[in-house]
């Protein structure tokens, strides 16, 4: 049993364990699953010394014959593209179960969802078999439903319906996608690595569609524009830790579903939709980015921004070049860290005051100094300050996508890819504007004595949330461990696809 695997099953171990734990000993089930989540991080963490960054193809690979007769396989394995994004899921599932502490309803099932969900990510990101990649994209989607439909919020039984039915939907494309896939190739097969050596199989009409299909199932995922609006009410009805893996590793497995099977296997398609992609990001970006400053409550506030935030990974990813790749990657964990921790912040005021109004507050950063400073950091990291992990891989995004080498002219005669990317920056203007507001009307002003009483972080808040704030300010200041870690495998994606057919 590999690494991989060890990293991938132990919370499922830990949530078969639970089981066997009596209802009542909530403090046993809290133990097992920090206890296995915390394992299955320091794997992750482990393997970083036996990783070779310079080394573009998979590694830790274990592949076992499943069902044979179908070609389909057990096969894992990681690469620059999916190692950062397996330790940022143990990382983010870690701090999330250590934040559900105060979880007191139904603990038993709620932990045993909550590693049952780890599980089902995990496995997306070590997956190289379609077959093993779609089972663990549809296991997800039964512990998220009923995460939220039970322990959410006053709509929580239409928030998770609303969630499942929309990701059932673009599963049935996805489904349909690999189906075309196994029986264009010859030999049939779910192997990536095969399908890859075969792609040459893939063209003309047949790449488009399948491409299409592809991009659907993934792009509601992400949620790219129009396929966004489960997104917020999914984000305010959650508890506080699930919206924390909501925004930090779900939305992340739609832009890695891109990367990892659309633009390799399809490339003359994934070119084709360049400027589609560009289109759909710019909308994405400063729609997300109006709508969070619509909103008084401080969650849907976030849950809006990462809409924006997440428009900057598909802008990067647009511009198919080196540049734009190492920003879009870049920008999917510099996302999981810091709205990670606007979540949880967000959260930490809730349980004090039960109310997310940015209006009811005022002054509170004189009463709450430890908690006002850690949420200005996570606020100027979201906006984009230099110095914090936001700005970098904005920055990458935008200038990958601004070089994008693509001659078609619109507009005043203005090079596509030059005019969207110029405008979207406008999404970095409105998203300064709405973070300051809501550090002002919070955090700043005369003290509103309603809330006299609030107390700020605890020590558990605190192991929560620290972690994530360390690696913004580290991120902010030296991105490069990061860079060496995607450079090999990121150089080969965009010769795969911008090389000759």
């Amino acid at each position: 049993m590999s690494f991989l695997s060890w990293i991938t099953f132990l919370p499922l171990i830990g949530a078969i364990l639970i089981l066997f734990v009596p209802k009542e000993k909530t403090s046993q089930h809290r133990f097992i699953a920090v206890a296995f989540s915390l394992l299955s991080f320091l794997i992750s963490i482990a393997i970083f010394s036996a990783f070779d960054s310079s080394n573009s193809g998979m590694q830790f690979v274990e592949k076992v014959a499943w069902i044979p007769s179908f070609g389909i396989h057990y096969f894992v394995g990681i690469d620059g593209l999916s190692y950062p994004l397996l330790v940022l899921t143990t990382l983010l599932s870690l701090l999330s179960i250590i934040a559900s502490f105060n979880i007191e309803n139904r603990v038993k099932e709620y932990f045993f969802w909550f590693l049952l969900l780890e599980t089902g990510m995990l496995g997306v990101f070590v997956s190289l078999d379609l077959f093993l990649f779609y089972l663990f994209w549809e296991i997800m989607l039964v512990p998220m439903y009923f995460l939220i439909g039970i322990w959410g919020g006053p709509q929580k039984e239409y928030a998770a319906i609303k969630f499942f039915l929309y990701t059932l939907f673009g599963s049935i494309f996805l489904l349909i996608a690999i189906l075309a896939l196994y029986f264009r190739a010859d030999p049939h097969t779910f192997d990536l690595i095969q399908l890859l050596q075969q792609n040459y199989q893939f063209v003309g009409r047949f790449q488009t569609i399948v491409f299409l299909l592809l991009f659907i199932g993934f792009a509601i995922k992400v949620p790219i524009f129009p396929f966004h609006t489960w997104l917020p009410l999914a984000h305010v009805e959650a508890p506080t830790a699930v919206s924390v893996i909501l925004a930090g590793v779900l939305l992340k497995l739609g832009t890695y579903g891109l990367m990892r099977v659309s633009f390799p296997l399809l490339p003359q398609a994934s070119l084709w939709f360049a400027v589609p992609m560009l289109l759909l990001a710019f909308v994405n970006i400063i729609y997300g980015a109006f709508c969070a400053m619509a909103q008084t409550d401080m969650k849907k506030m976030v849950a809006y921004s990462s809409i924006n935030h997440m428009g900057y990974c598909l802008l990067g990813m647009a511009a198919f070049t080196l540049t734009g790749f190492h920003g879009a990657v870049l920008q999917m964990l510099n996302h999981g860290i810091i709205t990670g921790s606007l979540f949880l912040l967000v959260g930490v005021l809730y349980d004090r005051a039960h109310t997310r109004d940015i209006n009811v507050f005022g002054g509170l950063g004189s009463r709450l100094p430890l908690y006002a400073g850690i949420m200005t950091i996570a606020c100027m990291a979201s906006l984009g300050l230099p110095g914090l992990a936001g700005f970098i891989s904005e920055f990458l995004c935008f200038l990958g996508a601004f070089s994008a080498p693509n001659p078609e002219k619109i507009f005043w005669g203005l090079p596509t890819f030059k005019l969207f990317t110029a405008l979207s920056a406008i999404g970095i203007l409105v998203t300064t504007a709405f973070f300051l507001r809501m550090i002002q009307k919070v955090f700043l002003g005369p003290f509103n004595t309603k809330w006299q009483d609030l107390k700020d972080m605890n020590f558990r808040e605190l192991v929560a949330v620290v972690p994530l704030t360390v690696l913004t300010i580290l991120v902010g200041i030296w991105p490069n461990w990061l860079f060496s870690l995607m450079d090999s495998t990121l150089n080969t994606l965009v010769n795969l696809v911008q090389g000759p057919r």
